[in-house]
């Protein structure tokens, strides 16, 4: 089970840091093109940015943590900020009529409950 925890955040950081690196560093006008994107356009761009850095932390929170081991029990807190990130996702994708990306939202979200379960109780860093 260590292992699939390990492999489920590894994949998350990789979802998290991809969003955030994109969110943080590519202009909200070419975002606001992309499939997935068009939510940006109604938003204030210091709030994508906000978005961007935020799941870069997450990113780190869920795996160099534990890595490293400077406070691990972030990994399983990271995996709850996650599920609430994804919960604002599916609504925001959800009130656009974007049911493809609201279900690929419920796959991250599935994955960060099964770390935070994890990580929380059976597996944790701290037995």
């Amino acid at each position: 089970m260590n292992l699939a925890l390990w492999i489920a955040a590894g994949l998350l950081a990789v979802v998290a840091l991809t969003g955030g690196v994109t969110k943080t560093f590519v202009p909200v006008e070419k975002l606001a093109a992309l499939h997935g994107g068009g939510w940006t356009a109604d938003v204030d761009a210091r709030f994508v940015r906000t978005l961007g850095v935020l799941e870069l932390l997450a990113a780190a929170g869920l795996v160099l943590t534990a890595a490293l081991d400077i406070a691990p029990v972030l990994v399983p807190v990271t995996a709850v900020c996650w599920i609430v990130l994804m919960v604002g996702a599916m609504i925001t994708h959800g009130r656009r009529g974007e049911f493809a990306l609201v279900a690929v939202n419920v796959v991250y979200l599935a994955l960060a409950v099964f770390i935070a379960w994890g990580r929380f109780g059976p597996e944790s860093f701290t037995g």
